[in-house]
């Protein structure tokens, strides 16, 4: 049997899910056996995640957290063919998990320090980065990425989405030399969501409140993307697409919004998106797991519509449904309709919390809570059991 989570955010990493799920199900199925593998869609874990299926060597940095405050964070660099390839997860310098309760607000908070993970990676001699977005708690286009990197002023850029709103038409001057400084590099995001920048789907609109913002605080966000974008155009206008000719914009592209916004930075770098979870299910053989297994068990934290689109869960589903296996999901809480889950080939979903009170004894005891509602799943789902 594979087991395969993402991270219960806020409570357990894939590690720990992974463990807690393993624990459960050998208490009703001790017959089993059980592959571990914990997965990450590009948010936190995906380095663990790809060192163990990739190796590679690790450096250590410093880097600015969201509020830029020193925090420590890591490179996997991996040499194929004579190319050397760093990964790093923009979570450990931007993430919301580094901010307490109180200081999570998106107005405030910077991408500065991916900046400096991506400097760091080029000073390693990398000649292909690969970004891990997911989990972040800013909402700043990227501009403070920029401004790491060298482009403007850091005390416009790097001091929050809100501040954007003030950006003068000059504000991005040294773009075009950090572009041309980075000409060489490749540059992909692995992400975990294809939410344009701007709109009703974007950034601001559909992940700023995740993050501490109030619906005035996400439309002001709304408008200073908009006035990133209006400056962005002025200086760096993009291509024209080769199939219709039409102008591009890059604000508009499937990506742009993942990370708050970071997705949009990245592509003015000439960077290009991959599905996250799809690279790591392809770094750790995820097919081929599928093929040699019974049953595949997954989960989540909350497991709702944003998990359809883009994630750990519906990526696993996809994949065990191309092999002609059952999977499972188990989440802290479900919020996703029986239709829904048939159409992704998902056989039973369960949480582990389903009223207020399993949900503060989930939040208190996660690896606990999630161990115990495995243990009662495995009794049904478990290919040898009694």
């Amino acid at each position: 049997m594979l087991i395969a989570p993402d991270c219960f955010t806020g409570t357990l990493s894939a590690d720990e899910a992974a463990e807690a799920i393993a624990d459960g199900w050998r208490r009703s199925a001790p017959q089993d056996h059980l592959t571990l593998v914990p997965l990450s869609d590009g948010g936190p874990g995906f380095l663990d995640v790809l060192s163990r299926a990739l190796g590679g060597t690790t450096f250590s940095v410093e880097v600015a957290d969201p509020l830029g405050r020193p925090v420590p964070a890591v490179i996997l660099m991996v040499a194929v063919g004579g190319r050397r390839t760093a990964y790093v997860e923009s979570a450990q310098a931007c993430g919301l998990h580094l901010l307490a309760e109180g200081e999570r607000d998106p107005m405030l908070t910077s991408t500065f320090g991916v900046g400096q993970l991506l400097e760091a990676a080029v000073a390693q001699g990398a000649t292909c980065v690969v970004v891990g977005l997911g989990g972040s708690g800013t909402n700043d286009g990227g501009a403070g990425l920029l401004a790491a990197l060298g482009v403007g002023d850091p005390k416009a850029l790097a001091a929050g989405g809100a501040k954007l709103k003030d950006l003068d038409d000059d504000g991005l001057h040294g773009l075009a030399a950090v572009q041309e400084r980075l000409h060489a590099i490749e540059l992909i995001l692995a992400t975990d969501v294809d939410s344009p920048l701007l709109g009703f789907h974007g950034a601001s609109a559909v992940f700023a409140p995740q993050k501490g913002a109030t619906p005035k605080m996400a439309q002001e966000l709304e408008s200073a993307m908009g006035r990133f974008a209006e400056v962005v155009s002025k200086v760096a206008p993009a291509g024209r697409d080769l199939l219709t000719g039409k102008q591009m914009r890059l604000e508009r592209e499937p990506g742009a919004g993942a990370g708050g916004g970071l997705g949009y930075g990245l592509f003015l770098l000439g960077g290009h998106r991959v599905s996250g979870v799809q690279a790591v299910l392809d770094a750790v053989g995820f097919e081929s797991l599928v093929q040699s297994t019974d049953l595949v068990v997954t989960g989540e934290g909350t497991f709702d519509w944003q998990s359809l689109r883009g994630k750990v869960v519906a990526a696993v589903a996809q994949a065990a449904l191309a092999g002609a296996k059952p999977v499972v999901v188990i989440a802290g809480q479900v919020r996703v309709g029986r239709r829904e889950t048939m159409e992704l080939g998902i056989s039973g979903t369960y949480a582990v919390a389903e009223n207020p009170g399993q949900i503060a004894a989930a939040l208190a005891e996660p690896a606990r809570t999630l161990s115990t509602r495995t243990t009662r799943v495995a009794i049904t789902w478990s290919p040898r059991h009694p």
